[in-house]
């Protein structure tokens, strides 16, 4: 597993990617080297011919196509890296395609979906009051929920109507609407101070044990007010992010804009959000119109 441990540092330390890809590409990469382990290969031993047998494998077991072609973008990922090591002369992942993967739309809110949802957090409790800050901003701002629970209080200007996000590449800066520095500015000066285990603490948004949120909790946060709400459609965390740059794009804002709000690197990752406004007004077309 020494290839393994480097790769590992390399992902973390050197490139510095997301815990969730990196978490991503190390699973598979273990995955694969216990195949190899039990087909009696080495790492640096192998070719093109039993990464085949992998994919294949994977097939078997019933694995879907997503997670194969995720498997070998990871292999791809790793080989690369043992190739620069000097570890082996060429990429035996390389060249090599799963079947094609059709992306699904992401499913998004109505805008009285999102009001709706946003209405259910009472304001009138600590806990409750809390909840709406962190809903109002991630509607208002579309960042991950990674990047939600990792503000920090130097990360706040609610004086000027933003925030700063450092996300994977740059720092970014998102303007909030009203609502939401109004719910940011009570539950900053009337309700986190007292939830606050250690005065130092600069964490934006902490637990009922006065420590930073976590992800889980955060997801337990969104499915109890998805429950309340009566709202059938399942929401995630990213559910507010797909709906924050759809809504902005059926109002006009353009993609380089969201792209810059979103963080993303390739524009090609905002474009999806015109298939899901092209999409719904061809829905509305064919619902309306008495020809169609």
């Amino acid at each position: 597993m020494e290839y393994y441990q480097a790769y590992e540092q390399y992902l973390t330390k050197e490139r510095k990617v997301a815990a969730n890809t990196a978490s991503s590409y190390l699973r598979d990469v273990r995955q694969f080297l216990r195949w190899l382990e039990r087909e009696g290969f080495w790492a640096d031993q192998v070719c093109r011919a039993q990464v085949e047998q992998y994919l294949h494998a994977l097939s078997l077991q019933g694995k879907s196509a997503a997670t194969s072609t995720r498997c070998l973008a990871s292999l791809k990922s790793f080989y690369t890296f043992l190739m620069r090591q000097g570890a082996v002369d060429e990429n035996p992942a390389c060249g090599l395609t799963c079947v094609r993967v059709e992306r699904k739309l992401p499913q998004i809110l109505t805008s009285k979906e999102v009001e709706l949802f946003l209405e259910q957090p009472d304001p009138a409790e600590p806990k409750g009051c809390r909840d709406r800050a962190m809903l109002e901003l991630l509607y208002a701002t579309g960042i991950r929920v990674s990047e939600l629970i990792g503000l920090n209080l130097e990360h706040i200007n609610l004086s000027a109507g933003f925030i700063r996000c450092a996300g994977r590449d740059k720092e970014r800066i998102i303007p909030l609407y009203l609502a939401a520095i109004r719910a940011m500015s009570d539950y900053l000066e009337h309700v986190r101070p007292h939830m606050l285990e250690h005065a130092d603490e600069r964490a934006v948004f902490v637990n009922m044990s006065g420590e930073r949120m976590s992800r889980q909790g955060f997801w337990k946060i969104i499915k109890h007010y998805q429950e309340r709400a009566g709202i059938q459609k399942e929401i995630t965390p990213h559910t507010l992010r797909h709906s924050f740059a759809a809504h902005l794009l059926e109002n006009g804002a353009d993609l380089r804009s969201i792209q810059e709000m979103l963080g993303h690197a390739d524009i090609s990752s905002t474009q999806i959000y015109a298939q899901i406004v092209s999409q719904k007004l061809k829905d509305v077309y064919h619902k309306a119109h008495p020809r169609a």
